[in-house]
């Protein structure tokens, strides 16, 4: 019985050899290539790469590298192409698995010294320039990288003795050479950028550190600080942006998603206020610029902005006065602002400041003389000017300029009822009270007709025959009595008044 047991054992053991022998050779057949196939990828390859179409020629690259991983000058042309398409840091291991299997092949040792210096590891860049002039003495290519090389190391010594000594400036002047030298380190870049920041240059720093994220695998640190310069800048949507990338690296990053939620919230809040102006509701864009500031009060940018448009919004909502005294502070914050004078000339102007709004004009001109708003409205400011040194109706009336058509009614009655001239006796009050009965009355047409008194905000006079060209209301006469007939024609003043 037992050796009937190690018979059936025996016979096992054997079919299982038999079943790997298979397998293997079943194997060699799928994954295993012929050298007319790996040939022909090759022969693809080069030419797809000669016309130009690397994604292409990089495919039938890969096939022939699975067809044949032993082959070292399958390894080195498919880095050609990696480095054609830009892609250095994959061409790297390629030439390393070439020189491994062809330790003398010179041409990818020089290729690989080339990567290394310009991703800035000299001392690796130096062992493969030297050994090529070992086995080639004369190969002028690897002589003058090496001197090159050697250059790289004195600077970068140079910029971290000047950085150390805080001499910004200087280390920014050596790494500019160190950069052009080394265009793929990260490290050369970051620290140039530590420079920037210090000298008070982000965008510099921006600049610098921009590339760095794609240098560096998992370059959370870089996006980070992206985020930050961007936002300092008042650019909250790029900071935004840039502080995304961090979290797709690691949502659980505190630094970044800490930093992410300020941004967030102070960009919902700034989009909010925003859209509020754009619907004139300019009470609630204020109590929205105002928490705005409270949410980011150490960054100048914002706390500017939401006072240039807290100004904005009250000269627009016609609170002359407040508008006056935030649009000031603002203009001190930021003086070359054109829209800032803008908005405090248009309050000058409902307080009947006009002198005052000229200037403001005049000065936005002065930093953008191009500008067509600008222009109109020194235009609008200079007749308003003009008009108020002959006859100002708002003035006769005592009413601001934003005043309804209620209000404007309102004091036309009480002054018609003051000076009504038959509550005077002399012959010269009842002439100077008719002078000023016209005026009020005058006033009262022009203000309350809603086109008349949109031609005379914009500086034109409709009862003016210099403004109107041949006259228009009242007649030639500025100071004639602006209706169908003249009450006070006969002289005797018997009538009977209706305030109206």
């Amino acid at each position: 019985m037992e050796a009937g047991r190690r018979r059936g054992l025996s016979g096992i053991v054997s079919s299982l050899s038999l079943l790997c022998v298979i397998l293997d050779l079943q194997l060699d057949g799928l994954l295993g290539a012929s050298h007319a196939e790996i040939e022909q990828h090759l022969e693809m390859g080069r030419k797809l790469l000669a016309a130009g179409q690397l994604a292409e020629a990089l495919s039938h690259y890969h096939s022939a590298v699975e067809g044949d991983s032993k082959n070292y000058l399958t390894y080195y042309k498919r880095a050609a192409v990696f480095l054609a398409l830009g892609k250095s840091k994959s061409a790297l291991p390629d030439l390393t698995r070439a020189i491994q299997l062809k330790p003398d092949f010179l041409a990818a040792r020089l290729q690989r010294g080339n990567i290394l210096l310009k991703q800035g590891s000299a001392q690796e860049a130096r062992e493969d320039f030297e050994a090529v002039l070992l086995g080639n003495p004369g190969n002028e290519e690897a002589r003058s990288q090496l001197a090159l090389t050697g250059e790289l190391e004195r600077l970068s010594e140079d910029a971290q003795a000047a950085y150390r000594q805080r001499d910004y400036q200087g280390t920014v002047a050596v790494m500019e050479r160190v950069i052009e030298l080394s265009p793929w380190d990260p490290d050369a870049r970051e620290l140039r950028a530590a420079c920037f920041i210090e000298l008070g240059e982000p965008r510099k720093a921006i600049q610098d550190l921009n590339p760095t994220t794609k240098l560096r695998n998992d370059n959370r640190a870089a996006f980070l600080q992206l985020s930050r310069l961007h936002y300092s800048l008042g650019e909250h949507p790029d900071s935004l942006s840039q502080v995304r990338e961090c979290l797709k690296l690691d949502q659980d990053d505190q630094e970044c998603f800490s930093h992410y939620k300020q941004v967030k919230k102070l960009s919902k809040q700034l989009e909010s206020a925003e859209h509020s102006i754009s619907e004139q509701r300019y009470e609630d864009a204020i109590e929205k610029y105002e928490a705005a500031m409270k949410t980011e009060p150490n960054v100048p940018f914002y706390t500017t902005r939401a006072k240039e448009r807290i100004c904005h919004c009250l000269s627009r909502s016609k609170r002359a006065r407040e508008a006056i005294e935030a649009c000031s502070e603002a203009h001190q914050r930021d003086p070359r602002n054109i829209f800032i004078l803008r908005d405090r000339a248009e309050a000058f102007i409902l307080n009947q400041e006009y002198e005052k709004a000229v200037e403001d004009y005049q000065e936005a001109r002065e930093f953008d003389a191009e500008n067509q708003e600008i222009r109109e409205g020194l235009e609008r400011a200079q007749k308003l000017l003009k008009q108020s040194q002959k006859r100002d109706y708002y003035k006769i009336l005592g009413v601001h300029r934003n005043a309804n058509k209620q209000e404007i009614t309102k004091a036309y009655r009480k002054l018609a009822q003051q000076w009504h001239p038959d509550n005077f006796q002399s012959e010269g009050q009842k002439k100077e009270a008719e002078k000023r009965f016209i005026d009020i009355a005058s006033a009262k047409e022009v203000l309350t007709d809603p086109e008349m008194r949109q031609k005379f905000d914009a500086g034109e006079d409709p009862l003016d025959p210099e403004s109107q060209q041949g006259g228009g209301g009242g007649g030639g006469n500025p100071n004639s009595w602006p209706f169908e007939f003249n009450p006070f024609g006969s002289g005797n003043f018997h009538f009977k008044f209706n305030y109206n």
